[in-house]
């Protein structure tokens, strides 16, 4: 006992000494970066100039294939978008296989085969995967190209672009790129109605012709394979793969402004401002600060950790989310920090954003900075490693961009040699604060008072395709003796005529609408003189019902009732109906504003603005300022389809937005004068 007694002290002693003797005040160093062992992929290249890696994994029995074609970026001009039409009419049978037995076999073998205009994939189990290779091959080698299908792709293709005309999100997109690279660099132009309607199917059969060739493509295959069976399988099936004659283009320069100035996009339906700060880069994966440009963007906007977001969402409340991105290139990329904010801040967040660009180069950052952001690309390279098609991916990187032979294999070591000195340079060469294209996409009534009294960088307009344009009109003049109520009755004469509106004493509307596939109804009951009554119900279940009975109410949803007290009952109290129109007769006609491309008359009722089109003098759009948990949002919802109903016209499509996903409720049922009692209002 003495004996083990003694052995415990002497170990406790000995901890204590050594304990004693580490200098807690300092922050251990960093150990060495683990080794990693990375595998390297069979490779072979076929006399067409085809190369092929090969990883062979045996864990699961399952097998992929996929084939880049890279080519040099090509500028497709007046003819933008025929290399998605490409893409869609690959994959469409072949001249061997008709299309319904090609999706037949792919099925049958439950396999997955896709095409695009660069490429090919095909993946399934290991025994079929002969079969699913060949499949790929024929239909890559001798495609289709219908002018049924080519009518059908193109459909949609303008139905796509039709359908993101308004887009707040998709339009800040495109005129990025363009202001960033220019309308006449691949990575600037876009595809447009004009453009598609420029392309015929001899312009896909000769993109094709001319572009899918095996000059500069790769085939990597991973999974259950053996390397000795699988390359005269590859060889059969792609030597005779013709080569073709690549020319490059040669790019237009990429030029960033000689000082900072702001882009703005006017979007009179924009309920949210796109901010983007952006600036070019020329930076290669094999440069020697590549590693410090990551590791500065990671501290920067790289995500929950990064700086954009602890000071514009977490701090400030302006938007949801805020980061940054670099990109490396063998031509040319960008830097770009970005934000979705409130109208009301976008001034602000703009501000907030450069001071975070400017301080992350004139002030080094922190240790402590520094090394979680190199935890995070240690820890995702660790757990990448493990994947077999990241192996195959690294090979790829290795031949495409010339890199070394062992360059994955330094990468830890080389994260871990970046210095808060190589941070800062970093972030003076490829963040340039100076030199950057503030582009904001936003609704200029909203934003752009604030914007000239905050800004210091000069304002530039464009258009929702990247051309100069002049500064929005901010309001267009009330013409004299033009009244709120002189509005509404005009609102009145155009669905039907003031009689047969004051003829209707109760609605009951029956609607639809889809949210990601679940069916969801609407069913809303109304009588004079302000008795209201809604219920939504998903999949036949009612999720959310509100009820006012004229002088009470109640709200109720997931088992929870509340009644209807302070500023809502207010509200329901001093609303009208069927038509909530009559009480914006005592509203406010504020301005005329653009909407969709009309003139619109705005009346301001407490925090809503209601407007109504000028010409046809319909309502369009109602906007509702309410609280949300980062601040004051605006609640939009749209109306539009009018149809007559006994007489008078109602809009038989409402949507509603909630957040960035919008909700479009299709009236199925109008009553007038039915279906409603007292009862409903209980």
């Amino acid at each position: 006992m003495k004996t083990k007694i003694l052995s415990i002290v002497t170990i406790l002693f000995l901890s204590l000494t050594v304990s004693a003797q580490i200098d807690r005040t300092q922050q251990p160093k960093p150990g060495p970066a683990p080794k990693i062992n990375i595998g390297t992929p069979k490779k072979f290249k076929l006399n067409n100039g085809l190369q092929v890696l090969v990883v062979e994994n045996h864990k699961l029995p399952r097998v992929s294939a996929t084939l880049t074609i890279d080519n040099p970026p090509v500028s497709y001009g007046n003819k933008k978008g025929v290399e998605n039409l490409l893409s869609g009419m690959l994959g469409t049978g072949s001249t061997n296989t008709p299309k319904e037995k090609f999706d037949e076999e792919v099925d049958f073998l439950g396999a997955n085969v896709s095409f695009w205009d660069e490429g090919a994939r095909a993946s399934s189990l290991a025994k079929y995967f002969p079969k699913v290779l060949k499949l790929m091959t024929d239909a890559a080698f001798n495609p289709v190209f219908s002018q049924e299908e080519f009518d059908k792709q193109m459909k949609q293709a303008l139905d796509g672009i039709k359908s993101s005309k308004n887009s707040v999100s998709a339009i800040a997109g495109r005129v990025e790129g363009v202001l960033t690279y220019g309308k006449n660099h691949p990575f600037g132009e876009f595809t447009s109605e004009e453009t598609l309607k420029n392309i015929t199917l001899q312009d896909v059969k000769d993109l094709y012709n001319k572009s899918y060739k095996p000059n500069n493509a790769y085939l990597v295959i991973v999974g259950d394979v053996e390397f000795d069976k699988i390359k005269p399988q590859i060889e059969t099936l792609f030597g005779a793969w013709e080569k073709g004659n690549i020319v490059a283009q040669t790019l237009p320069e990429v030029k960033n402004p000689e000082t900072t100035e702001i882009d703005f996009i006017n979007m009179p339906n924009a309920v949210q401002s796109e901010l983007s700060i952006i600036n070019s880069v020329d930076l290669k994966m094999g440069d020697k600060d590549y590693y410090a440009a990551l590791l500065a963007n990671q501290i920067l906007g790289g995500g929950g950790t990064g700086r954009l977001y602890k000071n514009l969402r977490e701090d400030k409340g302006y938007t949801y989310g805020s980061y940054s991105g670099i990109g490396a290139s063998r031509y040319v990329s960008r830097f770009k920090a970005s934000a979705s904010v409130r109208n009301a801040v976008t001034d602000s967040a703009m501000v907030e954003a450069m001071k975070e660009i400017n301080k992350i180069r004139y002030q080094k950052a922190t240790q402590e900075e520094l090394e979680i952001a190199k935890a995070k690309y240690i820890g995702s390279f660790v757990r990448n490693v493990e994947n077999p098609n990241t192996i195959a991916s690294y090979a790829l990187n290795i031949l495409t961009n010339n890199l070394p032979e062992d360059y994955y294999k330094n990468y830890l070591k080389n994260i871990n040699a970046v210095t808060l000195n190589d941070i800062q340079n970093a972030a003076i060469k490829y963040f340039k604060g100076d030199k950057a294209r503030i582009v904001i996409t936003g609704k200029g009534i909203e934003v752009l008072k604030n914007l000239e009294k905050t800004a210091d960088y000069k304002i530039n307009y464009f258009d929702v395709n990247g051309n100069p344009t002049s500064k929005p009109e901010m309001s267009l003049p009330i013409p004299e003796g033009v009244t709120a109520e002189a509005v509404i009755n005009n609102y009145y004469k155009a669905i039907g005529g003031a009689d047969k509106v004051n003829a209707i004493k109760s609605l009951a509307i029956n609607s639809e609408a889809s949210i990601q596939g679940t069916p969801v109804s609407l069913v809303m009951k109304v009588a004079k003189p302000n008795k209201q009554a809604s219920t939504v119900s998903v999949m036949g279940n009612v999720m959310q019902k509100s009820v006012f009975d004229g002088t009470k109410g109640y709200q109720e949803g997931r088992g929870q009732k509340k009644e209807l007290s302070g500023e809502e009952l207010e509200e329901a109290k001093n609303s009208s109906t069927p038509f909530p129109d009559e009480a914006y007769k005592k509203g406010k006609l504020d301005r005329i504003e653009l909407i969709d491309g009309n003139n619109a008359y705005v009346i301001k009722v407490d925090k809503s603005e209601i407007f109504y089109d000028v010409k046809t003098g319909l309502k369009v759009k109602e906007e509702k300022t309410a609280k949300g948990p980062q601040g004051e949002i605006k609640i939009p919802v749209t109306f539009s389809d009018y149809k007559e109903v006994n007489g008078v016209k109602f809009p038989h499509k409402t949507t509603r937005a909630m957040g960035p996903m919008k909700i479009e409720f299709i009236t199925k049922e109008i009553k007038i004068n039915e279906g409603v009692s007292d009862a409903d209002f209980q």
